[in-house]
């Protein structure tokens, strides 16, 4: 099923007789797997409404993510909040919709120093599971009228309500885009320097370290954006504050740096090696820890050490109860990206916080036909 208006939508789940399985561009199969009855929002598509000088978008949630960041490019404008694309680690295709960006929260390296996709999202429209259509927010970030409800949608993967639109602030793109780069490092030198440079006044904007880079290498990368004149002056200021770690390299050229943190917001180490893939966040700090518990894996880490992606090999023992326990004993939680997800994809949820998730389903969608078991949690460990 795939409607063309919010209308339509609307008449499909006030008559639907059991489970639907919702779907944007059907990009991000994350979660349990459903057997509902598939309901697309795809052909909801267009910008309604973009105001370049007050920095707001609307577009209608079946629109792609390219065609947003076409309309914004053409202006010098970008989603600060850097969206992941999923297709090339899961292996899926389609066409990746901003619907699914919000439904998902989809954010990328820069969360670090922007913020996540609900902290951009201005106003949402939505269809819940009695089929009535619900509307929230606004078009500005002063008018904050229902705004815990606009950022409860995001990342709720559809199971409250299906989106019909929604409105986000966007901001200018920086005119250059820099990096420091250095390899050999530990993972807990490292996650040290990473941390440093975030706690530093020169507004880092991307913080990663590969166990190994194209050469087998580790590598540790720092991203500055802005004016040319100021990243340049920042990349000085942060050699000069990093040097106990080595000599870093400063790569100028922004197509080249853009190339490099595309790399590492789609997850590019991980696209064409088997095995599951996990999303920890943790402690920045704990991160090294956590990996050395987790022997006979792979992994990465992004915002500073704050989001760690594993890879768990075939044989490498490493199963999901051993790899959630290693992250609950921090005080983290681990996310099945990509794997058999029959046992649930997410964490466990502490019995408070898993009965007011409980409730707010039943007020959304009280018959419980929206993605069911989607975000059906793991065994406690």
């Amino acid at each position: 099923m795939t409607p063309n208006t919010e209308a339509e939508l609307a008449e499909i789940i006030r008559g639907a007789d059991g489970p639907l399985r919702i779907e944007g561009g059907g990009t991000r199969p994350i979660g349990a797997p459903s057997n509902g009855a598939r309901l697309s929002t795809a052909a909801m598509r267009g910008i309604t409404l973009y105001e370049p000088g007050a920095l707001t978008l609307v577009a209608r949630a079946g629109t792609p993510l390219a065609d947003i960041e076409t309309a914004l490019a053409a202006e010098g404008q970008r989603l600060a909040f850097e969206p992941m694309d999923h297709r090339g680690l899961l292996g899926t295709s389609g066409t990746p919709t901003i619907g699914g960006v919000v439904a998902a929260n989809v954010s990328g390296p820069r969360r670090i120093q922007a913020g996540a996709c609900r902290d951009f999202l201005l106003g949402v429209r939505f269809v819940d599971g009695r089929g009535q259509i619900i509307k929230n927010g606004g078009r500005v970030m002063k008018n904050v009228t229902g705004y815990d409800l606009v950022k409860l949608m995001a990342g709720s993967y559809g199971t409250l309500g299906v989106l019909t639109e929604v409105a986000l602030k966007v901001l200018p793109r920086p005119r250059s885009m820099g990096m420091l780069r250095i390899e050999g490092l530990s993972d807990a030198a490292a996650v040290a320097a990473l941390c440093r440079s975030l706690a530093s006044p020169y507004e880092v904007t991307g913080a990663a370290h590969l166990q190994q880079g194209p050469d087998g290498t580790s590598v540790t990368m720092i991203r500055l954006e802005g004016f040319e004149n100021s990243v340049a002056y920042r990349a000085e200021a942060l050699t000069r504050l990093l040097s106990e770690y080595g000599t870093w390299i400063f790569e100028a050229d922004t197509d080249k740096t853009a190339a490099h943190w595309a790399h590492i917001r789609d997850v590019g180490p991980f696209q064409k090696q088997a095995g599951n893939v996990w999303r920890l966040s943790v402690k920045p700090t704990d991160a090294p820890g956590i990996v050395a518990d987790l022997p006979g894996a792979r992994a990465f880490y992004d915002w500073g050490g704050g989001l760690i992606w594993l890879l768990a090999a075939e044989g490498s023992g490493l199963s999901a109860a051993r790899v959630r326990s290693a992250v609950a004993a921090r005080g983290g939680h681990a996310t099945l990206i990509r794997g058999d997800r029959s046992q649930g994809a997410f964490p466990p949820l502490p019995a408070p916080v898993a009965a007011l998730q409980e409730g707010l389903r039943l007020k959304f969608d009280p018959r419980q036909i929206l993605n069911p078991g989607l975000m059906a949690t793991s065994a406690a460990v």
